[in-house]
């Protein structure tokens, strides 16, 4: 079943390829949605994919790439939107 997810993760995570890192899971997870920097420095995920693949996301995320010093992440779910592919927003 389809589930959409928005993820909120906090700490050193805007300049170390964050959202390219994360667009490369998602696409490796057979998932779609987007990804941005956020003003305040955190960024936002929005993933649409099954709960199994967007679990494996959310645990990704809680490290991220190798330069990442994630702090906090927030999971909420979301209606249903559907994406036809993973994109970053700049």
């Amino acid at each position: 079943m389809q589930t959409t997810l928005n993820i909120i993760v906090r700490g050193k995570v805007q300049g170390v390829f964050y959202r390219q890192s994360t667009k490369t899971k998602a696409e490796t997870l057979n998932i779609t949605g987007v990804v941005k920097n956020n003003k305040d420095g955190s960024v936002s995920i929005i993933a649409t994919g099954d709960e199994t693949t967007l679990h494996q996301l959310a645990e990704w995320c809680k490290t991220g790439p190798p330069r990442a010093l994630v702090s906090e992440i927030i999971i909420t779910n979301m209606a249903l939107t559907n994406f036809n592919d993973f994109q970053i927003i700049r």
